[in-house]
């Protein structure tokens, strides 16, 4: 939720610069970050959510452990995608080697979102598990999504002042996410982790 709220924060400051306003807020975002991890150090993930399961019976045990699996995977592959998305953030441009890890990070990402959600929706899961389990896939799955977004609005928006254009950013399908990846939404996430004694990684959750 911070680096989403931080890239927001970007992006108004940006786009009040497009329309030729005199402002330093990008940089006085930018220098309140502490200093991040160098891409070089990036070691991308080697674990993500996977299962071959359909239309089997998931015990509590099993699926304790693939949410478990599921969470701390998104927060391994989260924490080594920042580095990529700062330099973005920065108007910067990724070289091909640092191109070609942020891919891995980025398609190891939505594979990790997409092999969760098909094991849900395509097996039979315990009693109380249903309703939250498909709460975090679609909570996870629309948090990368913004970020998905917001890095292509911003390499997109520097380029195009690059080349002298100052285009209007239009956000709104950002936006319509807000309603699933919400403070809200995340409470009831932890308040069930915490309910069925899942530990993990997520959310700044350090068990």
């Amino acid at each position: 939720m911070r680096r989403i709220f931080y890239s927001f924060l970007i992006l108004f400051a940006l786009s009040a610069c497009s329309q030729g306003e005199n402002t330093d807020e990008a940089e006085k975002i930018d220098s309140t970050e502490n200093e991040v991890l160098s891409t070089q150090d990036v070691k991308v993930p080697s674990i993500i959510f996977t299962s071959e399961k359909l239309n089997s019976v998931i015990d509590e045990e099993e699926i304790k452990g693939s949410i478990k699996t599921y969470l701390d995977s998104h927060y391994e592959l989260d924490n080594a995608s920042y580095p990529f998305q700062e330099i973005i953030y920065e108007g910067k441009e990724l070289n091909n080697n640092e191109l070609e890890k942020f891919a891995k990070i980025t398609k190891l990402t939505k594979e990790n979102d997409e092999n969760f959600s098909n094991y849900i929706l395509n097996n039979s899961l315990p009693k109380g598990y249903q309703e939250e389990s498909e709460r975090i896939s679609q909570y996870i799955t629309n948090y990368n999504e913004i970020l998905y977004e917001l890095d292509e609005i911003l390499s997109n928006f520097t380029d195009d002042v690059n080349k002298g254009v100052f285009p209007k950013i239009n956000i709104g399908s950002i936006m319509n996410k807000s309603n699933v990846v919400n403070g809200r939404e995340q409470k009831k996430i932890e308040e069930f982790l915490d309910k069925k004694y899942i530990k993990t990684k997520a959310f700044g959750r350090e068990h």
